[in-house]
């Protein structure tokens, strides 16, 4: 039986230094493939796990819950004929809905698959933000969550943490929420709040219209019926779909969102960089820009590899790759000025 962990978080949360750290720390030994869903043109996160010598399948342009859905069946499908892991993490784009990745899990007919975790990792300085700003799919990360990790939590004030805790428990009243700082996190603390959600984990799915039993085991029937009575406890009730009668406006990332990419095997300085990098953050010419990564060639001989979030960014030293590539995401992004940005900064 190979288990399926599900890892949510918008834009910039640290997902994938989180993933890193869940293999390493709480997954050693165990045969793992990630299978990454990039919301862009360009695919940037499968390098930096392959370079930490993780298996991974790339879907890019779209989101496992909706244009994808098909592919990712087929692409779930072709892991477990191709791999036969103990485990599969699939961390979903950071704008897409955690809901609707559970429900792109539990459709797939598979005997071998058993849904484990939904984790939600939580930028704690970027929660009031996003809640504010992106609450139709940052808030249904935190609602459909068994368990809730927060970020950067040694970068915030005691007041800070409440308020953000505030905020989760609003949406989420039953999930953990860890809140130590990442460098501090053991296997112990990690695997005894894993063990405390398999009572929430069977709520969720319930909340999503799905047989815990069928999600844990595959046995799909769809001439059958399920005669369930379970007790729901959750403080909210209302499905996130397109047919939901909640009264609430719903979209798919698609129609919030829009992403720029490219690959360019042009060189630069670090002081080239964080003059685009500068400008991206300050600047609302460019659009609204909430996630920008990628790795560029260096005219000082290094690669840069880059990230940016709403108010911050960062650039490291990283591997060389056979061109350097760039992806942006935003709202109502202004491509051809972002075309220019990267090809004409002196």
């Amino acid at each position: 039986m190979t288990k399926v962990d599900i890892i949510s978080g918008f834009l910039g949360a640290g997902k994938t230094t989180f993933i890193k750290k869940l293999i390493s720390d709480v997954y050693p030994g165990e045969q793992i493939v990630l299978i990454e869903n990039e919301f862009g043109e360009i695919g940037i996160d499968g390098t930096f796990m392959n370079n930490a010598g993780i298996e991974v399948t790339e879907i890019n342009s779209g989101c496992i819950c909706c244009s994808l859905v098909g592919d990712f069946e087929a692409s779930l499908k072709e892991v477990l004929e191709t791999y036969h892991p103990d485990r599969i993490i699939i961390e979903p784009s950071g704008v897409g809905k955690l809901s609707d990745v559970i429900k792109a899990v539990s459709d797939v007919h598979s005997h071998e698959l058993e849904l484990d975790n939904y984790i939600a990792v939580i930028d704690a300085k970027k929660c009031r933000l996003y809640t504010k700003n992106f609450g139709e799919f940052f808030n249904n990360q935190i609602e459909y969550a068994s368990l809730i990790i927060l970020s950067r939590t040694q970068d915030i004030t005691e007041f800070q943490l409440d308020e953000c805790l505030k905020i989760i428990k609003e949406h989420n009243n039953q999930a953990n929420v860890i809140t130590t700082p990442w460098d501090q996190l053991t296997k112990e603390i990690l695997t005894n709040a894993f063990s405390n959600s398999d009572n929430l984990r069977d709520e969720l799915l319930e909340q999503l219209d799905i047989c815990p039993i069928c999600a844990h085991h595959h046995d799909h029937h769809h001439d059958h019926e399920h005669h369930h009575n379970h007790e729901h406890h959750h403080n909210h009730e209302h499905h996130h779909d397109h047919n939901c009668e909640c009264g609430h406006e719903h979209h798919h990332a698609d129609e919030v969102f829009t992403s720029w990419g490219k690959q360019t095997p042009k060189k630069y300085s670090k002081s080239q960089l964080e003059k685009i990098l500068k400008e991206l953050s300050d600047s609302s010419a460019y659009g609204n820009i909430l996630r920008a990564k990628g790795y560029v060639d260096s005219i000082e001989g290094d690669w840069w590899y880059f990230d940016l979030v709403p108010g911050e960014y960062e650039i490291r030293i990283g591997k060389p790759d056979f061109t350097g590539r760039i992806c942006v995401i935003g709202e109502k992004l202004d491509k051809i000025k972002l075309d220019r940005l990267f090809d004409e900064v002196a």
